[in-house]
């Protein structure tokens, strides 16, 4: 699992999930923020892995 490099918004964090799990990054996000709403460590888990999920690759095109 990596950070997204093209779908992002703050970090790829969601978009790196998105991409992971096949889904549109939109609903991860939606998720995400819906999941944020309950009491819980959701904010420290999104920190946490905007520090422990590195970055997807750069991919270059035409080679």
């Amino acid at each position: 699992m990596h950070r997204s490099r093209n779908h992002k918004i703050i970090a790829g964090v969601c978009g790196g999930i998105a991409d992971s799990l096949g889904l549109p990054p939109t609903l991860v996000r939606v998720l995400w923020l819906l999941l944020s709403l309950i009491p819980g460590p959701l904010w420290i888990a999104y920190v946490a892995l905007w520090i422990f999920m590195p970055k997807a690759p750069e991919t270059v095109y035409g080679r």
